[in-house]
């Protein structure tokens, strides 16, 4: 792991390592695994773009089932700030009516996307609706939106790496750093 990067005008220091992230990824598969596994049901897995990608691939990569794979962009940061508006970039390209989905999404902090997201589903008809992801931040998550998978659970700071980006930098390390 680096001692520390530069993205844009801000230093960030390192958080969470690759190993850990991966454990935390194991165990998400593992409870997905139990819930799907040996079911006729072929799940459709909607990974939220861009930062769920990383996250999405590994775990993906660990499911005992059949599934489908679709993305979908949906954002509401700019910069190191949550907007507390969702907007949609990149809608649904499939039905997903009497659907099982599995929504993987980087990073669950104040809930909006997901809150946004889970609504859409459910009015475009899906069945159920799964939220897995990989980061929560308790502290300001305060939904009523239950999260079904969760891989670690972080104090709320502005993190960069595994898929997570300060103004689209960042993405691309393999582990997870903390803003300085």
């Amino acid at each position: 792991m680096e001692n520390k990067i530069k993205l844009h005008d801000k230093h960030f220091v390192p958080y969470i390592s690759n190993e850990e992230i991966m454990k935390a990824i194991d165990k998400v598969a593992e409870k997905v695994n139990k819930d799907f596994e040996g079911s006729s049901e072929v799940p459709l897995v909607l990974c939220v773009l861009n930062g769920a990608i990383p996250f999405t691939s590994e775990v993906l990569l660990r499911f005992k089932f059949n599934c489908e794979l679709m993305s979908v962009k949906l954002s509401s940061y700019q910069g190191t700030k949550s907007t507390g508006t969702v907007l949609t970039a990149l809608g649904l390209t499939t039905d997903v009516k009497g659907r099982s989905i599995i929504v993987c999404e980087d990073i669950v902090d104040t809930g909006n996307t997901i809150v946004a997201l889970k609504e859409m589903l459910l009015d475009k008809g899906a069945k159920d609706v799964k939220i897995c992801t990989m980061l929560l931040k308790p502290d300001v998550y305060d939904k009523d939106v239950v999260l079904d998978y969760v891989g670690m659970e972080i104090p709320n700071a502005f993190i960069v790496g595994f898929g997570l980006d300060y103004d689209e930098l960042g993405r691309n390390y393999k582990d997870i750093y903390v803003i300085e």
